[in-house]
């Protein structure tokens, strides 16, 4: 098994050299040796990528169809280009590849070429101009040529399909012999037994539906009852082939404005509907609608670009949990990088060595591993470091703490206002005083997050399970005390600094005293009077000197 970094679309094989010739999504033409078992050195072409390859089996030349609509040859005694020319130019389409490519096998002179556009076009490999054009008339890619030779013709006839139509038709003359419609989906390959008038299609089904044509040949030696049935079918009949004609419905005449062609020999009734000159229905399309080529154009343009986005193996890379914004911008400069390597332009390759910085790769390392898994290296943009860093980045507007939890109410009067005429002058709105507006609050939590100063922001963006675990958190937390730290495992934390315990007795009386002095009845601190001590009532006549209740 070989592996190449590259989409492959096509493979042929070189019976003189033993190389199996390998066309891929790039301007270089592969090369694997089946006898050394190795690659070899490929072959460049102007092509940015190449769709088809094809080899001679008379000559030997090997030819290469391109994105660009351009065929290069290459003579592989020498390995390198002996011929180039613009293959789908001369079919006046623009903008179109070359999808289909192979040589004939009576003389080696002729190749056929088919077009994105769903165009063939016969070359002579003396001359860079075509000898004969055919039109599928479905515009849709060629997806196989084959130059089939059987007894009933003295030269090769041509079988060219795509994905709606096989159509058998002469070289020289460009007549059709017959056509293949199948109903069971679109074609994908067409498989022709050499010599004989047996068919196969590849549809887009599980049944690969067989087709005989006896004029185009006889039947398989191993299927040869089929000659019998063909004899007992065939009546005699006439059949009539109606090329270079368009099929069309009643409903598609009225939309052309060809309606008043009915009746006329420019129309042929058939089933339901009629057959229209090819030509004359281009021109009725252009004159009903003269835009649709504009569009035509701009509908390949994309076609061709979702392709070119189909090609790339693109890998969908996981953005981390921690500094998701930090890894989305590497992966969109590793991108970046990555589409000015592949565009092929050598100032864009210099440019791109110079400015290359760190991409993805570079912080899989594990001393920089840490920085997508760990929360302690996680990048707060809304910090003092980080706007100092940055001014130009962290100086976007965040939203306020009263935008994030109320929401404006509106009122009743500017209902009214609304309801009235909105017509009014500038000068009039200039005029109005400002009214304040109202707010309400959104809910409890918001109200307790707006009390507490509080944002609730990344707790929103948090998943269903993060939000319920940190909740049983909070909860938890509220039952342990001040002071106390939890730690992992249930584990418990306080600090405290050694004093004496004269010092502990000291902050008790100071948390005393502010309880002692409460209003109600205290001593006022006077000084007694000379004459002793507190005297009551007794001191009027000569009464009370003695205490009370001493005998």
């Amino acid at each position: 098994m070989f592996l190449f970094d590259r989409m492959g679309r096509d493979i042929t094989y070189d019976s003189w050299s033993c190389d199996l010739l390998c066309a891929a999504s790039s301007p270089e033409l592969y090369r694997i040796n089946l006898e050394q078992g190795r690659f070899l050195s490929s072959l460049n072409t102007q092509s940015p990528a190449l769709n088809v390859v094809s080899r001679s089996k008379l000559h030997g030349l090997v030819a290469c169809g391109g994105e660009d609509g351009a065929v290069e040859c290459f003579d592989m005694r020498v390995r390198s280009s002996v011929g180039r020319i613009d293959a789908v130019g001369p079919s006046g389409d623009v903008d179109q590849g070359v999808t289909a490519l192979e040589f004939d096998g009576d003389g080696g002179f002729l190749m056929a070429v088919g077009s994105s556009a769903g165009k063939v076009l016969i070359y002579d490999l003396r001359s860079s101009h075509p000898i004969r054009i055919q039109d599928h008339m479905y515009g849709s890619p060629i997806l196989d040529i084959k130059w089939h030779r059987t007894l009933n013709y003295e030269q090769s006839m041509l079988i060219t399909s795509d994905d709606h139509v096989v159509r058998i038709w002469d070289p020289e003359t460009g007549e059709g012999m017959t056509s293949i419609e199948p109903t069971g989906g679109k074609i994908n390959d067409v498989c022709t037994f050499p010599g004989s008038g047996l068919i196969l299609l590849a549809l887009d089904s599980s049944q690969i539906p067989s087709y005989f044509i006896p004029s185009l040949g006889p039947a398989p030696k191993w299927c040869s009852s089929i000659e019998n049935f063909t004899e007992e079918l065939d009546t005699g009949g006439q059949t009539t082939i109606y090329d270079h004609y368009k099929f069309l419905t009643k409903e598609e005449l009225e939309r052309l404005n060809l309606t008043n062609l009915i009746g006329t020999n420019l129309l042929r009734a058939y089933m339901h509907g009629y057959f229209i000159n090819y030509a004359l229905y281009k021109k009725a399309k252009a004159l009903a609608d003269p835009f649709e080529y504009e569009a035509y154009i701009e509908q390949q343009k994309r076609e061709k670009m979702e392709a070119e986005r189909a090609s790339r193996i693109t890998i969908r890379k996981k953005l981390p949990k921690i500094n998701r914004k930090l890894a989305a911008r590497l992966l969109k400069s590793e991108e970046a990088e990555n589409e000015n390597r592949d565009a092929g332009d050598d100032e864009n390759k210099k440019s791109s060595k110079k400015k290359k910085g760190i991409i993805m790769e570079d912080l899989q390392d594990e001393r920089f591993k840490a920085i997508f898994t760990n929360k302690e290296y996680e990048i707060k943009e809304t910090s003092d470091e980080y706007l100092a860093l940055h001014p130009v980045g962290g100086s976007k507007k965040q939203p306020s703490l009263l935008e994030e939890h109320f929401e404006p109410a509106e009122s009743d009067d500017d209902q009214s206002e609304s309801e009235t005429d909105v017509s009014a002058s500038s000068e009039d709105e200039l005029s109005k005083p400002r009214v304040p507006r109202m707010y309400e609050v959104k809910n409890e939590q918001h109200a307790e997050a707006f009390w507490s100063q509080k944002s609730l922001a990344g707790e929103e963006s948090l998943p269903m399970g993060d939000r319920v675990a940190a909740l049983k958190d909070q909860q938890y937390s509220r039952s342990v005390p001040n002071g106390v730290k939890q730690g992992p495992g249930g584990s418990r934390e306080i600090t405290f600094t050694a004093r004496s315990k004269a010092k502990y007795r000291e902050d008790d009386e100071d948390q005393e005293k502010p309880h002692q002095k409460r209003r109600g009845v205290q001593s006022l601190g006077l000084k007694p009077p000379r004459g002793g001590g507190f005297r009551g009532r007794g001191n009027r006549g000569n009464r009370g000197n003695g205490r009370r209740g001493r005998r």
